[in-house]
């Protein structure tokens, strides 16, 4: 089997906050979902929440990684919301950003075994 050729970046939008394990493994699973489509993804919150980077539960860290992970836009084609499993308020604040910015969005989801059954973050 060939992979796609890989044609344009896009931010991946993944819950994090909540149960953190399960929502890491999503993530994941989410980028391998995009280098599937052919694109090369980008997720702060999988590489600033790494221990010894950022500490999500400090405020000022967690906003820290957030506005870097903004300055990552700019080299997007698209943000790509995955919402199996419900919308964090950190995925809120994003597309509302995405909205303001006129960037373009899209929602997305993997389906089983990430079922929208499992509770929202």
């Amino acid at each position: 089997m060939t992979s796609p050729q890989l044609s344009y970046i896009v931010i991946v939008e993944s819950p994090y906050s909540g149960d953190i394990e399960r929502n890491l493994a999503y993530a994941r699973a989410c980028l391998r979902d995009c280098f599937d489509r052919g694109e090369v993804p980008y997720a702060s919150h999988l590489l600033y929440t790494q221990e010894g980077v950022l500490d999500d539960n400090i405020g000022a860290e967690r906003l820290r990684g957030i506005q870097a992970g903004y300055f990552f836009w700019s080299s997007a084609r698209k943000i790509v919301f995955y919402i199996d499993l419900g919308w964090s308020t950190g995925m809120r604040a994003a597309w509302n950003r995405a909205a303001a910015t006129g960037m373009d969005v899209e929602e997305r989801w993997l389906g089983s075994p990430w079922s929208r059954s499992l509770p929202s973050i």
